[in-house]
């Protein structure tokens, strides 16, 4: 919202300058966005009357003029505007005078022709004019007297940035309210006085929506003359809060949205067919607004129509067929309130706004419409003339105020503040909130021009900005520190962070928002949590896996030439479920590119899926996870695996899919892993063993299995089969060619075996060694390599 600092001082004037005024209003929430000047600074000029203007004898588009400048004798300046007229008002920077831009005037010759001066437009002075030639006052500006006093240029332009509880403030009166409550200064609100009915003629009113329209006030306005001027001080003020002048009537209107903070609305009256009736829209109604653009009136707007058609969508935009123009003669002016939750969202739904549904949809003063439009009566009357008839006034249904509890205790609690039971009075006094004494603290009931005072944390916001916040005391917080307990059974967070991040990953933060396409994509979700209300169309649902996250982390990269890109994210992912919803947490993680950064002592390779499993294990050590072949919507159909932990499927590895690698233009395809986070920040309890003083013994077994036999099933069968002395089982070599039958594969293990009391004989050895085989014979039909 802009508004005048000068209109905003003639209702309340403390003892403030600009700054200290803004800074007052910022620390009560009203920030101050910005704050310029009405005018560019500039000196020497003042109102001058043109007595004489004759023809420049050596140049054809000059003109020697005398003006009378108040200095007591007249002066001769040379002036090349178009409009220059004897008897014309006009700004005359005097010699010595100082005009935007530090150009400074002295007396000259323009082309042979002394000048002592310079006749101003408004573009030179910086002050808005249409006028192509000269700024022209009116014929009472008073002679000799400065421009800037006259035109009131040592103004200054507020910007505030309202929040949307505060729509009591968008408005001269509220802010001057504000102001006055902030600094306890005298508020001289403008005197309103009921103008006298000159004739019986009205418009019936009814409302057939009550629970949208809580009060209707119409009256009629004969013999106006719609083409009157505006006056200057109106424009100004319009101008200034960054409105144009647009005619008379409207001006009026727009005046009062300004001042008062109610919206209005006047109608053509001989465009009108019988009575006005406030209702819902009707199936098939159209309506060209005053934007010119036609709307199919939907049956939840609420409407403003007469006996034959609708004239207005009601607290959003009049029609242009009723509207009035500078030919009307007689007007219907109407005040309402229209309750918020009936304009909210519909401004949007339209496709365009207004300052009155800005206002309607955050709620107005429901008491104020009479005094709205005996204010507007009044002011059209002066500037356009006519005689005005009696108000027709029909209601709905009203708001209701509820008392709401505060108790003096919660409000020192809560601010850290001693204040007495009468100084937390004497606010709410000074806001203009009714309550009674309580033995707790007080019963308060919002004014009619607040709708944002429901519970009793509003009223202690409220003491807190008339106090002032700044005023509040800033005591550091004293508690006495303390470790928090970590069990032996969990990592900390940090740690496995740490981990990741000594394995050249880094650490991302991506939206739990996504796209939806993502969620069928990468997790084949066909029915994910879907938001009521996104911030925006591609992040419509939440996230059940993170890969779609880590893969946009990606594609942002490559597009940004980076050559190499290792990722990882911790967060929550969400899932419906027969509760409700699940949040579980994850990790997941995305390499891309060459194995190791660019050097000279390894040749480049890419990043394979070995690599990545490589980088799971070290995470989930000291378990040992179990790696099975599986069908992924994210991963491709040959390059992808479950993992498992004792059984359980903990996450899932593979390489992206190559339709997802084409879709997402990526030169070559990542490989991603995700994984349940509890699993990995599980731990076994730390246990003490004795380290063995004997040697360890070794025996490598060559096996030779079908093709489709996975290392990972002849692991499982490995360790289910040894016994205690066996310490470690490990694939050493893969070999596939001459000597192998076809369709065959020769697995090489390593085994070690050691006893932490004695030494191994051979005996011992072998009859381990053999379990093993049997078990692996048994289970995948492997026999030893000859």
């Amino acid at each position: 919202m802009q508004f005048s600092e000068q209109w905003l001082r003639s209702w309340v004037n403390p003892s403030l300058n600009t700054d200290e005024l803004s800074y007052l209003l910022t620390m009560a929430g009203l920030e101050v966005e910005e704050v310029n000047a009405a005018a560019p600074a500039f000196s020497g000029v003042v109102i001058a009357e043109v007595k004489e203007v004759v023809k420049h004898e050596n140049a054809d588009r000059l003109r020697v003029t005398k003006v009378d400048a108040g200095t007591g004798e007249l002066i001769q300046i040379v002036c090349g505007a178009p409009n220059v007229a004897v008897g014309l008002k006009v700004p005359c920077a005097l010699p010595g005078a100082v005009l935007p831009g530090d150009f400074k005037i002295k007396p000259t010759k323009m082309r042979g022709v002394e000048s002592g001066g310079m006749l101003c437009s408004g573009k030179e002075l910086g002050v808005p004019d249409e006028a192509d030639g000269l700024l022209v006052l009116p014929a009472d500006a008073p002679v000799g007297m400065s421009i800037r006093d006259y035109l009131a240029l040592d103004d200054s332009l507020f910007t505030l940035k309202i929040t949307p509880n505060r729509a009591d403030c968008l408005s001269i009166k509220g802010l001057a309210r504000e102001v006055a409550a902030l600094t306890d200064s005298a508020l001289q609100a403008v005197a309103i006085t009921p103008v006298v009915p000159a004739h019986d003629q009205t418009v019936p009113v009814r409302i057939d929506a009550p629970q949208g329209c809580g009060r209707y006030i119409g009256r009629v306005v004969k013999g106006v003359n719609a083409a009157a001027p505006t006056p200057d001080w109106m424009k100004r003020r319009l101008e200034r809060s960054g409105l144009r002048s647009i005619s008379a009537i409207v001006d009026v209107t727009n005046y009062i949205l300004l001042e008062l903070g109610q919206p209005m609305h006047a109608f053509d009256l001989a465009k009108l067919d019988g009575a006005i009736n406030v209702r819902m829209a009707r199936a098939g109604e159209k309506l060209v607004c005053l934007n010119e653009q036609e709307v199919e009136l939907a049956e939840n707007l609420l409407v403003i129509a007469d006996d034959a058609k609708p004239l207005a969508i009601a607290g959003i935009m009049g029609g242009l067929e009723s509207g009035v123009t500078t030919a009307s003669q007689d007007v219907f002016l109407e005040s309402a309130f229209f309750a918020p939750e009936m304009i909210a969202g519909k401004a949007r739904e339209l496709g365009f706004g207004s300052d009155s549904s800005y206002r309607f949809e955050r709620g107005v003063d429901f008491q104020q419409q009479r005094d709205a439009i005996e204010r507007a009566t009044a002011l059209i009357i002066e500037i356009c003339g006519g005689e005005a008839g009696p108000l027709t006034e029909a209601l709905g249904q009203l708001p209701q105020r509820q008392a709401v509890a505060v108790r003096s205790a919660r409000v020192n609690k809560v601010l850290g503040l001693e204040l007495a039971s009468e100084a937390i009075a004497g606010i709410f006094t000074r806001l203009g909130l009714n309550f009674d004494t309580t033995a707790e603290g007080f019963a308060v009931a919002a004014p009619v021009f607040r709708f944002d005072i429901a519970i009793e944390e509003d009223l202690i916001e409220e003491v807190a900005r008339v106090y002032g916040y700044d005023a509040i005391p800033s005591d550091a917080p004293r508690s006495r520190m303390k470790m928090l307990p970590l069990p032996e059974t969990r990592r900390p967070r940090e740690q496995i962070r740490q981990q990741l991040a000594a394995r050249d990953y880094q650490e991302v933060v991506t939206y739990a928002f996504v796209d939806e396409r993502w969620e069928r994509d990468f997790a084949g979700n066909a029915d994910p949590v879907k938001l009521i209300n996104p911030i925006a169309a591609q992040m419509s649902v939440m996230r059940s896996t993170l890969l779609g996250g880590l893969v946009d982390v990606l594609v942002g990269n490559v597009n940004r030439k980076q050559p190499r890109v290792r990722v990882f994210e911790v967060a929550r992912t969400f899932h419906k479920s027969a509760e409700g919803f699940a949040q579980p947490e994850k990790i997941a993680g995305l390499a891309w590119g060459s194995r190791l950064p660019e050097q000279w002592g390894a040749k480049t390779e890419r990043v394979d899926f070995f690599d990545v499993k490589a980088d799971v294990e070290a995470l989930l050590h000291p378990h040992q996870a179990e790696f099975r072949k599986a069908a992924h919507p994210a991963c491709h159909p040959g390059r992808c695996a479950e993992i498992f932990l004792a059984g359980q499927l903990v996450g899932v590895i593979g390489e992206l899919h190559p339709q997802w690698v084409q879709q997402y233009d990526l030169p070559s395809a990542p490989v991603v892993f995700e994984l349940e986070y509890a699993v990995v920040e599980a731990q076994r309890h730390v246990k003490a063993r004795q380290v063995s003083k004997f040697q360890p013994v070794r025996r490598d077994l060559a096996l030779v299995v079908d093709e489709e036999v996975e290392v990972g099933a002849m692991l499982a069968s490995f360790r289910q089969a040894a016994s205690e002395i066996v310490s470690e089982i490990a694939l050493f070599d893969v070999y596939r060619g001459k000597g192998i039958p076809e369709g065959k594969k020769s697995l090489a293990f390593r085994i070690l075996l050691q006893d932490q009391t004695k030494t191994l004989t051979d005996t011992e050895v072998e009859e381990v060694v053999s379990v093993l085989l049997e078990a692996v014979s048994a289970n995948h039909g492997a026999t030893l390599r000859l």
